[in-house]
């Protein structure tokens, strides 16, 4: 059995499909491209898919991680552009390797996210930020399945930056743009998290929903502050190709050749 892992996208429209239509849009993939899928026993058997840490529904993502069993060994670049062929525009296959170590889900223990905040002038998201980051803890609530939950959502940010003003912006029309590093804890704590604590600790409130979207996910480096590429390991671990075969052909004269 091979396991191939692949990084995913979701944008654009996409950023809005659930978990669950993602599942049933990739699996359609799987059976149009004909890739040879292991399959769970049972009465009821499924392709073997592990998905890791999905991004919520309504944000969109350039590092979303999945795993397959195949029962053929397969090309994983070539299954890749397979896979992309039967994916609509948005849900993209960006990097397939095979899997060459274990634990891909325990290397997913920060992301980095880019929130940004229409009608929030930059002057304002600093502000905001600086309160939020000289707070010791940031309380907030999230209503779940058994009530409204407090937990604080200070502890898991590793990095909250506004960024300077993007050239390509209109100047009329203020956008503010957050930069946010988190551990990935429990309880969890999500973007929509982090913006309801800013309007907490400094009564930031975007008219319009923020546009959240995930750029790195995986493990985070303590020494330099940065999310690493968690399937750079499987890269790491592939063997190096054998070199390639060296010699020098020696030409030699017919016998019995002369200088004219």
């Amino acid at each position: 059995m091979q396991r191939i892992r692949l990084r995913y996208t979701k944008r654009g429209r996409l950023r809005f499909t659930s978990h669950r239509d993602f599942q049933r849009a990739f699996e359609r993939a799987l059976r149009r491209s004909e890739v040879p899928m292991a399959y769970s026993a049972g009465f009821t058997p499924h392709p073997k898919v592990s998905y890791a840490n999905a991004a919520p529904t309504g944000t969109g993502s350039e590092a979303e991680f999945l795993e397959i069993a195949l029962t053929e060994a397969r090309d994983p670049a070539v299954l890749r552009e397979l896979l992309n062929a039967s994916l609509p525009d948005g849900l993209d296959i960006t990097d397939a390797v095979e899997a060459r170590t274990s634990g891909l889900a325990d290397r997913l223990t920060a992301s980095v996210w880019e929130l940004r905040l229409d009608g929030v002038s930059t002057e304002e998201a600093v502000k905001a930020v600086a309160a939020f980051n000289g707070a010791e803890t940031v309380e907030v609530q999230r209503r779940a399945k058994n009530g409204v939950r407090t937990f604080d959502a200070r502890a898991a940010v590793v990095d909250l930056q506004a960024l300077d003003p993007q050239s390509d912006r209109p100047e009329d029309k203020p956008c503010a743009i957050l930069r946010l590093v988190v551990r990935h804890v429990t309880p969890a704590v999500r973007p929509d998290d982090v913006l309801s604590g800013l309007r907490v600790v400094a009564d930031l409130a975007p008219p319009v929903p923020a546009a959240v979207t995930r750029l790195a996910q995986g493990l985070f480096d303590e020494e330099s502050g940065t999310v690493t590429d968690p399937l750079a390991p499987d890269r790491e671990a592939a063997p190096a190709a054998p070199p390639m075969a060296t010699g020098t052909a020696v030409a030699t004269a017919p016998e019995g050749a002369g200088s004219a």
